[in-house]
């Protein structure tokens, strides 16, 4: 198996670079708090952020994104291997529907299903941060078509440089590298009108500098003197130099070149066109006579609350957007399970992508797996840890909300097909172990 690469951006722009490198990494975003960062470390110095240099703001953002991620993949392994409960497994084209074929402990699968956790090299994970500086000044995202404007009309005709900071973390020994590209970026004397009709695409106030290499500014720049790559927000040169300083290879990171790439447009033709596909996204054809989203199968979080007194009283569902599969459905946070993962990594993985649950706030309690033979879909079962409070919310556009659904008003919404099948066995399910977990 090829080694993963988990990117701690979400940037289209890093994403496709690595994906036409050879490398489709997996898409994790750090929410990182980049103001409160650069301010902890000035406070650290005794200086003011403005009097950071321009190197150690890059490095320490990038770094922040990288950790960011590092501990997420932390807490899902110490949540996975904490799992308890049963894992049963059915096997409907054969024995049919509803029927168990298998059960088992799910803490002995999880030791002899290690899945990223038990890997000789990675995941890898990647974390940039972007800068351009034009003279003194030190722009980062404008934001707001004001300041954009402001700045484009600074840079026209003008050189600046474009500094990205580079962090590479192999969590399998949790060896970090870290490197600084930069290059000269010359621009056009472009008009006002130019400025305008830029501005009204919306392309340049969610990146630094406010222009883009790939985009519609492009026509703009000159000239460039430096890595073209690390303009667009990722110098592959430098990430393959920190790749091969931690022993690995670049090639062994090589998997865009084997994956099929998926046309999810087939099924759902609205689908925001800024996603990107990553390792294990890929539509399957089914015995069953259906296609199913996730190359390695599927999974998600059945994440039940209880009360005072230990009865199941909530569980977090996911409404989803009309674009995906069902549109317009509820079911529980989840998805395509990555290249490597293991039922339960995926699980928790998605429920944090996509509904702010995150791995150290919940315990898993058992899991379901429903086995088509070349796809499966995991229900991993989980409670709040005593002590924590979960507050999902819908974190990226496969959702048009998440929340807490009492148990009463499950069947008040309208469910997913194979969700509602299984819901009545899942909440017995669930009342069972929340008896036997009693606190």
């Amino acid at each position: 198996m090829t080694i993963p690469v988990v990117l701690a951006s979400q940037s289209p722009s890093r994403a496709r670079l690595l994906v036409q490198a050879g490398v489709r990494p997996t898409i994790r975003v750090s929410h990182v708090d980049e103001k409160a960062v650069l301010t902890r470390l000035a406070d650290e110095r005794g200086i003011s952020v403005d009097q950071l240099s321009i190197e150690e703001r890059v490095l320490v953002l990038a770094r922040a994104k990288a950790r960011s991620v590092a501990d997420d993949y932390t807490h899902t392994w110490d949540t996975m291997r904490a799992a308890t409960g049963e894992l049963s497994i059915s096997r409907p084209l054969e024995q049919g529907q509803g029927s168990v074929a298998a059960r088992s402990d799910l803490r002995e699968y999880v030791e002899n299903n290690t899945g990223l956790y038990g890997l000789v090299h990675g995941p890898v994970i990647i974390g940039c941060d972007s800068l351009f500086t034009l003279g003194d000044e030190v722009y980062g995202k404008p934001h707001t078509p004001q300041i954009a404007r402001e700045r484009l009309r600074s840079m026209r005709g003008n050189t600046g440089t474009l500094w990205t900071g580079h962090v590479v973390i192999d969590m399998s020994t949790g060896e970090m590298v870290q490197a600084i590209s930069h290059a000269q970026v010359s621009f056009a004397q472009f008009s006002d009108e130019d400025l305008e009709r830029y501005l009204e695409t919306g392309e340049p106030l969610e990146v630094a500098g406010s222009f883009t290499l790939e985009g519609l500014g492009a026509a703009f720049i000159e000239s460039i003197q430096g890595d073209p790559s690390g303009v667009i927000g990722l110098s592959l040169p430098t990430v393959r130099g920190l790749v091969e300083k931690l022993g690995m290879s670049w090639t062994s990171l090589w998997n865009a070149h084997k994956i099929e790439a998926a046309n999810p447009y087939d099924v759902t033709p609205d689908i925001p066109r800024d996603n990107i596909n990553q390792p294990g996204d890929a539509w399957v054809n089914c015995e069953c006579g259906h296609k199913h989203w996730g190359q390695y199968g599927a999974a998600g979080i059945l994440l039940a609350r209880r009360d005072d007194e230990g009865n199941i009283s909530h569980v977090a569902m996911q409404h989803r957007a009309q674009w995906s599969a069902e549109g317009g459905k509820w079911g529980i946070p989840g998805g395509a399970i990555a290249s490597g993962e293991s039922i339960i990594e995926g699980a928790l993985r998605e429920a944090e992508e996509e509904a702010n649950i995150h791995p150290e706030d919940i315990d898993v309690v058992g899991a379901y797996c429903e086995d088509h033979g070349p796809w499966a879909y995991t229900t991993v079962f989980a409670f709040e840890k005593p002590g924590h409070f979960v507050e999902p919310y819908a974190t990226d556009d496969e959702s048009v909300e998440v929340c807490w659904v009492s148990v009463e008003d499950m069947d008040t919404i309208t469910l997913l097909s194979y969700f509602k099948n299984d819901w009545p066995n899942f909440a017995q399910r669930l009342t069972v172990i929340a008896r036997e977990n009693r606190q």
